[in-house]
């Protein structure tokens, strides 16, 4: 495992909350792209991870931790040299091809300290800045979902209690489509959920359980957890996992980026 860090100085006035960009995929699906997909650009000299950074520092969050996989040292370089403002932890997955992204985020499990929640994401999700800033703001752990788009036939749905006594999330997954609301890997998370899932995923790592989604571990603690939904309500917040994705990316740039 490959560790590097950059330290600086917090100020005062930040959120209590640290960032896990999880960036260990080859990206795929978007082609041959020969490099990771998150330094794929959205507009001229604006990449995937630049639009994420953008959104993270202008909410207060400059402490991140990122899981990397290929073009690890080309990444590192890029956010080095752009964000120096920032304090990053860089955590490399050296068997990327071969494990799913719960194994990054067990390779990273000590860069987080008793007390300290989160924000978990993927390296390939946007988000509208003032709705992130709206998630931090929100005082219970969350995932971002959309009540209003469609089941997606192949991505994350959120299930729901079908007792309906409870917003409470108790599963997440991509083959769930029984009181299910479309959702998208981001998630804020509170000391002590992230504690209980963050448990789990060990336990499935440290069994061999390697190739799963990090969600596998947390359905199988979501009644230990409180994790309720944040609605997205139609405004951006979206993968880009094809290109596709990356074409649709660009149409909405300057809604992205803000004011």
């Amino acid at each position: 495992m490959k560790v590097t860090t950059k330290s600086s100085v917090k100020a005062s006035t930040e959120p209590s909350i640290k960032a896990l960009i999880l960036n260990s995929g080859q990206g795929s699906r978007m082609g041959n792209i020969k490099t990771c997909k998150c330094l794929v650009e959205v507009a001229e000299g604006k990449t995937i991870v630049d639009l994420q950074l953008r959104a993270l520092l202008r909410c207060g969050i400059n402490d991140i931790c990122m899981t990397t996989g290929p073009y690890a040292d080309r990444l590192e370089s890029h956010l080095h040299k752009n964000y120096p403002e920032a304090n990053f932890q860089f955590v490399n997955n050296p068997i990327y091809d071969k494990t799913n992204y719960i194994y990054s985020i067990y390779l990273a499990r000590e860069n987080f300290q008793e007390h300290e929640d989160i924000l978990m994401l993927h390296g390939d999700l946007l988000i509208e800045i003032d709705h992130l800033k709206g998630q931090l703001a929100y005082p219970h752990s969350c995932m971002m979902i959309d009540s209003k788009l469609p089941l997606p036939p192949k991505d994350f749905k959120a299930v729901f209690s079908s007792d309906k006594k409870s917003d409470k999330i108790t599963a997440v997954g991509v083959d769930f489509f029984e009181n299910a609301v479309y959702a998208q890997p981001l998630y804020k998370l509170l000391w002590k959920d992230w504690k209980i899932w963050l448990e789990s995923i060990c336990r499935f790592c440290e069994t061999g359980n390697t190739k799963v989604y990090a969600e596998n571990a947390f359905n199988e603690v979501s009644d230990k957890m409180n994790l309720l939904p944040f609605d997205a309500c139609g405004r951006l917040c979206f993968e880009v996992d094809n290109m596709d994705d990356l074409n649709y990316a660009k149409s909405v740039y300057i809604s992205l980026i803000g004011a």
